[in-house]
């Protein structure tokens, strides 16, 4: 039987990795094998890529370049981590994945939405999450857990209105795609949204 594929999205500091831990021990509770990684990531070469990525270096990064490296680093996930999983049964819970690129290549890089979904089923074929778990907060609530972390990264340390279009993309997703995407509000406390996400999963575990 084949697993479940579950992503978790959303903009900076909405509490993702807290998150993860929580999905991933709900589901072992109820015996389901699981499989917890991450975009861009996942294997040694696309963590690599990561690495490039979200290093404020030298060489400034073109926005062609920044969408294929997201896409690279994704074959590569999807060829030796994901695919392989699911066939086996296992559930994969990943952190964001291709919403991630709408939102940040598309929305907060105003790159081309038909180029992204060409590049979507270039790389994907027919592969697309089950569930994808939207955790949302404002903008400046979301930067100001950032910051509380440490030293920020390339995307981290872009301009507010970058991040303002990233979310406004997110809930157009969610908007157009209810079945699949369900906002999380990431305002409350961590109990009341790890609530919020037992209540979305229960159902879907239960399918």
């Amino acid at each position: 039987m084949a697993g479940r594929f579950i992503t978790l999205e959303g903009g900076e500091g909405v509490g993702k990795t807290s998150n993860m831990i929580y999905i991933q021990s709900l589901l072992k509770d109820k015996n389901i094998s699981v499989l917890q990684t991450r975009e861009p990531g996942g294997t040694k070469l696309a963590e690599n890529i990561r690495q490039l990525l979200l290093d404020k270096g030298q060489e400034s990064i073109a926005e062609q370049t920044e969408l294929l490296m997201m896409f690279a680093a994704r074959a590569q996930h999807i060829r030796h981590v994901i695919k392989p999983a699911l066939e086996q049964g296992v559930w994969v819970v990943c952190d964001r994945f291709t919403d991630a690129t709408y939102a940040y290549q598309g929305g907060g890089r105003n790159m081309a939405l038909s180029v992204i979904q060409w590049l979507e089923n270039f790389v994907q074929g027919d592969l697309r999450p089950d569930l994808t778990l939207l955790l949302d907060a404002p903008v400046q609530l979301g930067m100001q857990r950032a910051t509380h972390r440490g030293k920020l990264d390339r995307f981290e340390s872009e301009k507010m209105v970058f991040f303002e279009k990233v979310r406004q993309t997110y809930l157009t997703i969610a908007e157009q795609q209810p079945e699949r995407v369900k906002i999380i509000d990431a305002t409350q406390s961590l109990e009341n949204v790890q609530s919020q996400i037992s209540n979305i999963l229960s159902p879907f575990i239960h399918d």
